[in-house]
């Protein structure tokens, strides 16, 4: 009682201070050393916490995303490039071009990933945590008319060093059953759950049945009058469904079903399971964790780079797996997760590919550009999603004046160029099918070509338009124009998915990689 006592009085505490103040000591933990108390904000203190950190007083708000709103988003093109030019790609800090590849991996790239860690998305601690894998359970499934092998997985992270926080990282692999040697793998971010878990058949419900009705009869005899009064009912029922006849449903598969068609294997990685997708969570998940349950510094991850930092860990996995190609695997997701999957991609060297989903600011879309979402968006609202020092470029009022998106030191460009010379599919709908002008598809398109030449720099094949992306233009909806390249860019006629471009990424990555369903199924 004294313990839960002392653990409310400091929950208490953590809400009126921050950073080290209310630490405090939990006990013994393996009586060697003392814990700090795991500080429980609100998602408004911990944003607070951070503007004090970094010396900001007041931040422009974010534009509202109703057109009818007196603060509504920008959509006038006249005023969607206050800051025409970006940092040149090639260029190093010190004025010099970069004409080689060798330049490129020693002296460009490094000063990029050095700018995106520090100002953007944050750094992985050096010391995370060990993730141990464990399959949870082996099913023999199916998938549309493929069978599978479906895995159910839990990561566990080591939290000896803080045992207040526990992360179980949750992912599915599903494979072709039949495949005739390591397959593809597409690790997609959203929920962990296994396709289409087996079933006892009839006759091994029927005995199921019969056990449980004797036992529960024999517990209460009540129970046995009911059931010798309804001797047909049965407790669990039957979960096999009624065969449907008719014409498949219009349209495409599901994604999923069309990787197994075509030999690929998917993983499905929880993001929540990693770090939660709120200000609130940031002293639990992997971020808390390492922190021992204190507030972020600066330069310290969001969630963003937590996410990219667990699909990594499902890649370690992967690469034990006798079934996964594991040179060939994949990261995708959309929206939020779009940019976590670019973010994967660029961080990540191990993932060979990647299918980038509507992603807007954050991800694909120009931070520079005001047009829909802007950098004050991520800079009130989803703060979390970056590091603690992104802030500083919504400051209106703070210890150092103000900053605005054109201080930024990289642009989103750069984080696509960083995953030059591996494959990036680039995937948009339309506004009118609910992928919003907030998510600025031009600006998307800009950015991928501003980051070509790093791609031919490489020896990788670009978008082969022109390199001047002040006035680069869209290609035309459902184009397959564009998709020649290892860089590539295609705008569907749906909404706020990938899906209607799956089958034209999986005819592209096919072609890069040299793989067919006819090699791999039998």
């Amino acid at each position: 009682m004294f313990v839960q006592g002392l653990m409310k009085v400091f929950r208490l505490g953590a809400a009126v201070v921050f950073g080290g103040i209310g630490i405090a000591a939990l006990g013994q933990q393996g009586g060697s050393k003392t814990m700090p108390a795991p500080v429980n904000f609100t998602a408004d203190q911990d944003h607070q916490n951070m503007m004090d950190q970094l010396g900001v007083k007041a931040l422009r708000p974010g534009p509202s995303g109703d057109e009818a709103a007196p603060n509504h988003a920008n959509y006038d093109p006249a005023l969607a490039n206050p800051y025409p030019n970006l940092p040149d790609v090639l260029t190093l800090k010190n004025g010099t071009k970069v004409t080689t590849a060798e330049m490129w991996w020693k002296q460009r790239r490094p000063e990029i990933v050095e700018d995106l860690e520090r100002e953007v998305y944050g750094r992985v601690p050096a010391h995370v945590p060990k993730v141990t894998w464990t399959v949870k359970v082996t099913d023999k499934e199916f998938v549309g008319r493929v069978p599978v092998i479906a895995k159910r997985l839990v990561g566990h992270v080591d939290n000896s060093e803080y045992p207040g926080i526990n992360v179980d990282i949750a992912m599915t692999v599903v494979v072709p059953a039949n495949a005739k040697g390591p397959v593809p793998v597409l690790m997609m971010f959203g929920r962990s759950a296994l396709p289409s878990p087996a079933q006892p058949s009839e006759e091994e419900l029927e005995k199921i049945n019969a056990k449980l009705k004797a036992l529960m009869a024999k517990d209460d005899p009540e129970l046995q009058a009911i059931f010798a009064e309804h001797p047909a009912y049965n407790p669990i029922a039957s979960q096999v469904p009624p065969f449907v006849f008719g014409p498949r449903p219009a349209g495409d598969p599901p994604s999923t079903t069309q990787l197994i068609a075509d030999g690929w294997g998917y993983v499905a990685i929880d993001p929540a399971s990693i770090q939660a997708d709120n200000g609130a969570g940031i002293t639990k998940g992997i971020i808390g964790l390492v922190n021992h349950g204190q507030p972020r510094k600066p330069e310290d991850w969001g969630a963003l780079r937590a996410w990219a930092w667990g699909a990594a860990r499902g890649l370690d996995y992967l690469e034990t797996d006798p079934a996964v190609d594991a040179k060939h695997v994949g990261i995708e997701g959309v929206s939020r997760y779009g940019k976590a999957a670019l973010v994967t991609l660029a961080f990540e060297p191990r993932f060979a590919m990647g299918l980038i989903g509507s992603s807007g600011k954050g991800g694909t879309t120009l931070l520079r550009r005001n047009w829909g979402e802007a950098v004050e968006s991520l800079t009130g609202g989803e703060y979390y999603w970056m590091a603690g020092n992104f802030i500083k470029y919504g400051a209106s009022e703070a210890s150092f004046g103000s900053k605005n998106p054109g201080d930024l030191p990289v642009d989103s460009h750069e984080l696509i160029a960083l995953a030059a010379p591996r494959l990036v599919f680039i995937s948009y709908g339309i506004p009118e099918q609910g992928d919003a002008k907030w998510l600025d598809h031009q600006g998307s398109f800009m950015a991928a070509v501003a980051s070509q030449p790093v791609f031919r720099l490489l020896g990788a094949k670009d978008l082969g338009v022109p390199d001047d992306y002040h006035a680069a233009k869209m290609p035309p909806v459902n184009s397959g124009v564009l998709m020649v390249g290892d860089l590539a860019w295609r705008q569907h006629d749906g909404g706020h998915t990938d899906a209607p471009n799956m089958k034209y990424f999986i005819q592209w990555a096919d072609g890069k990689i040299g793989h067919s369903a006819a090699a791999t199924l039998p």
